[in-house]
């Protein structure tokens, strides 16, 4: 019980995979999680052939019953969990308008950006309640920040959207409990969703991510931080 344990969605490439490696590399047992098993497995072998703790468990974000299978799996192994990273993410629509939607993206990127992370928070958060210092980190965007928004990508700013009022909802609710939750814009990062054009690497992007996870108990929660700043709404 003494081991702290990170379980990161979507984390067999890009922002995921980074986001385990530096967790694990400051403490943590890190849980590579995906729907691609071959996928999945393949980076948790890569990540333990250079000595790092990490494990890997299929997960379905829009599955109650993959969830509680993770729960079940993470249960017998752990015991608890002390970080849950919401990266699990889909479609940045740059081709579509909120007046001429993809109805297919659109339900895609609802369910796994927003109802996924949904799911898996309170699916699995009987173990975030037996960690003495909890944390959950919803990674959204910019492009989700009503102060910000643009025309363009209307699924993917939705979905943001609403994971940041999930983000507000969950810290109020669990505020008693002590464990935080913060969302996470970590920027323009160069992953096969943003693109070779972005901005930052994917060290860079993690970094912040790592930093909300790593929250001391009266760290700050219900907040939305880039590279532990906070920015607008």
């Amino acid at each position: 019980m003494d081991e702290k344990v990170a379980l990161v969605t979507g984390s067999y490439r890009g922002l995921g995979l980074e986001t385990v490696r530096q967790l694990v590399h400051t403490g943590y047992h890190g849980i590579i999680t995906a729907r691609r098993t071959s996928a999945g497995k393949e980076a948790a072998a890569a990540l333990s052939s250079e000595g790092l703790p990490v494990s890997y468990l299929d997960l379905d974000v829009t599955s109650e019953d993959s969830i509680s299978a993770a729960y079940q799996t993470i249960a017998r192994d752990h015991g608890k969990l002390d970080v849950l990273v919401n990266n699990a993410g889909i479609h940045y629509d740059l081709g579509n308008t909120s007046t001429e939607p993809d109805w297919k993206i659109v339900n895609e990127a609802m369910a796994i950006n927003f109802l996924g992370a949904w799911k898996v928070a309170v699916g699995l958060l009987p173990l975030l309640k037996k960690s003495d210092n909890a944390c959950i980190v919803n990674v959204s965007s910019g492009a989700g920040s009503l102060n910000d928004v643009t025309a363009g990508t209307p699924a993917y700013s939705c979905s943001k959207a609403a994971l940041n009022m999930l983000t507000i909802q969950l810290a109020a609710d669990l505020e008693a409990s002590g464990i935080k939750v913060n969302a996470v814009c970590p920027g323009w990062v160069r992953t096969e969703m943003g693109g070779p054009q972005a901005l930052r690497n994917v060290q860079q992007g993690a970094s912040g991510i790592v930093w909300a996870a790593k929250l001391a108990a009266d760290g700050p929660s219900g907040g939305f931080f880039r590279d532990g700043k906070t920015i607008s709404w």
